[in-house]
């Protein structure tokens, strides 16, 4: 029996622990990210349920317009002259608030207000998250890239070792050379290493803006990049860049629920001023009531009241003044942040607009610069193939053309970051 309890103890163990390992793998698109990332973002569905708070405040407050009802029951037990007794009453009661000031209509306007100010705020968010996923996931194209071009060079790197160490054994080439292929080829490796580093990195960075558990295996598609000349021919000019992104930016709508959230807090304060008229309703009556000598009885009939009441606000030592005079300062921050946030917004477009004109250019310049030392590169290489070159200028021209590559490179997927951001801002969809 023992034997057996350990047995099932240990299955359980390994079940435990092979559920633990679990994982799951995905080949993702840019478009695939996004999907994911809306999908299981905690602080996105952390603004939905604020969302689904806020909707159920607003719901509740419509009902203020509508009248109370409550009922009530007693019973009381008593010692008298007769001895102990016991008396009861019930009753039904209900009251409506028939004015006071606005504050009804005016906290159902502010509350419907924050609910729509939340699902502003909900595409605020999600612009953010767009921006931050779209910087990680060309991050990794463009290591990758880098890493595929790194690959090329090693394995000339090691022809060019092997075809030294020929050379060096039948004296053609010196020492010192055969050395400096050695240091080269090695340092061709390092440099692999180090860009899949930087790749699984990048990758687990991703991982965390998608809220995707680290241990999942991601794989991220590649879309083509060989011509981005279309990110330029598309763009609009930089006065309908600005038109539309202050037409579409959250920032500003945002801004604009704020000044009116301001303006109900005013109208709020202000209803303080006013009497508050309320209308109620009551019908009561007596219950059973017995006593110690076994005399029971119903008593009395049923009371019924109806009654109006107005509460005046006469003097309240200076506090209705006082939230009058801070909700209109509110009012007048509101207004002068919405003024601040324009101008930011359209310097913040204006200058990611030049930022696309000056990558575009930068691009361009560097492709150029990088088609060149290329060839240059495989020039060099035939030429020490024939002895026409020392080993030397053969290191210095595989630098250059590096050098060259990773600020191509560097240029290209700038360029579409800032090109994709700009996109943003304009509220088109972000695609690959």
């Amino acid at each position: 029996m023992k034997k057996r309890i350990k047995l099932l103890i240990l299955m359980s163990l390994l079940a435990c622990c092979g559920k633990a390992q679990e994982h799951h793998s995905y080949r993702f698109t840019l478009e695939d990210c996004l999907r994911f990332a809306f999908a299981n973002s905690y602080d996105r569905q952390s603004l939905g349920l604020t969302g689904e708070s806020l909707e159920a405040t607003y719901e509740q407050s419509k009902q203020q317009r509508l009248p109370n009802l409550s009922a009530s029951f007693g019973e009381n037990f008593n010692n008298n002259e007769n001895g102990w007794g016991v008396s009861g009453n019930v009753g039904v009661g209900s009251s409506v608030t028939i004015y006071q000031g606005g504050n009804i209509s005016n906290t159902i306007d502010q509350n419907r207000l924050n609910v729509e100010r939340n699902e502003v705020r909900l595409e605020q968010y999600d612009n953010q998250l767009t921006t931050q996923i779209l910087q990680s996931f060309l991050t990794i194209l463009g290591n990758q890239e880098m890493l595929k071009y790194q690959l090329e060079v090693l394995n000339t790197s090691r022809e060019q070792l092997k075809q030294g160490r020929v050379k060096h054994k039948v004296g053609t080439i010196l020492e010192s050379d055969l050395l400096l292929l050695e240091a080269q080829y090695y340092s061709d490796s390092n440099n692999v290493v180090d860009t899949r580093i930087k790749i699984e990195n990048n990758l687990l960075d991703l991982k965390v803006k998608l809220s995707m558990e680290p241990t999942d295996d991601l794989e991220i598609v590649s879309p083509d990049t060989d011509n981005l000349d279309d990110l330029r021919a598309s763009l609009p000019t930089e006065d309908e860049a600005v038109i539309i992104a202050m037409e579409y930016l959250p920032d500003l709508r945002l801004g604009d629920y704020d000044i009116r959230l301001a303006a109900k807090s005013v109208d709020l304060a202000r209803g303080n001023y006013f009497p508050s008229i309320s209308a109620n309703a009551n019908v009561g009556m007596g219950v059973l009531s017995f006593d110690s000598d076994g005399n029971n009885s119903w008593y009395g009939k049923p009371s019924e009241s109806v009654g109006v009441s107005m509460s005046i606000p006469i003097y309240s030592r200076g506090a209705t003044k006082a939230n009058v005079k801070k909700s209109q300062i509110a009012l007048q921050q509101a207004q002068l942040d919405y003024e601040q946030t324009q101008l930011s917004v359209r310097q913040t477009v204006v200058q990611a607009y030049r930022d696309v004109i000056a990558a575009y250019n930068a691009y361009k310049v560097s492709q150029v610069r990088e088609n060149a030392y290329g060839k240059s590169y495989d020039a060099y290489n035939i030429q020490y193939q024939y002895g026409s070159i020392t080993t030397v200028e053969l290191l210095q021209q595989q630098d250059n053309y590096l050098n060259a590559l990773n600020v191509f490179i560097q240029n290209k997927y700038s360029l579409v970051m800032k090109r994709k951001i700009l996109d943003i801002y304009m509220g088109k969809k972000i695609t690959l």
